[in-house]
């Protein structure tokens, strides 16, 4: 089934490269670039589980998927001429991370038979959390507050999986996919929400 282990796989990968890539981009050294990309991939689950859930011990015990971000950080650090010619290749990694992270939040959130609001609150901190906490470390404003849609996307997610409309493998893989296309439509044709100056 496409269900935590999958969607966990797959958004930490893409959270720990887009971290790295934007740390390189800010000339952090290795060590800063190492940082960047764990708290980037694990950053959202953590705040999910401190504010929604329970405290965040699972990754401490989860010891494969720290190596995994390692590896991906360091195959961003090593490599990194493979991404830099792709135009804005951390923009698709967050896309791929908020996507998956946001499903698999509100997943874990609905098998504690937490309430409705709080599943699509674990997938807007889940989708959310690293990619604000890498913009900040890497000295951005972050994406949640750029003019683009972001986290409407993870909201999305969330209210999909809480109305009940997301459990089979096929239909958590087309939400992978929608969620994918919309944040990455929403950056190609600049979608705005609503705003207002004083």
């Amino acid at each position: 089934m496409v269900g935590w282990d999958l969607l966990f796989w797959l958004g930490t990968v893409a959270f720990a490269m887009s971290g790295a890539i934007a740390a390189m981009e800010e000339d952090y050294d290795l060590l800063g670039i190492w940082i960047v990309g764990l708290v980037t991939a694990f950053g959202g689950g953590m705040i999910r589980n401190v504010f929604v859930l329970d405290i965040p011990v699972a990754l401490w015990d989860n010891h494969q998927f720290l190596l995994l971000a390692t590896g991906a950080a360091l195959l961003a650090y090593v490599l990194p001429q493979l991404w830099s010619r792709h135009l804005r290749m951390w923009i698709f990694l967050d896309a791929v991370g908020l996507a998956a992270f946001s499903i698999q939040g509100a997943l874990i959130a609905e098998a504690m038979d937490a309430p409705f609001a709080a599943i699509v609150a674990a997938a807007l901190l889940s989708g959310c959390g690293g990619g604000v906490m890498r913009d900040i470390l890497s000295k951005r404003k972050p994406l949640l507050f750029r003019e683009e849609v972001y986290a409407v996307w993870s909201i999305v997610g969330g209210l999909v999986v809480g109305l009940g409309f997301a459990h089979e493998s096929w239909q958590l893989l087309i939400l992978f996919m929608i969620l994918l296309s919309l944040r990455l439509l929403s950056v190609r044709y600049r979608w705005q929400l609503p705003k207002r100056k004083v």
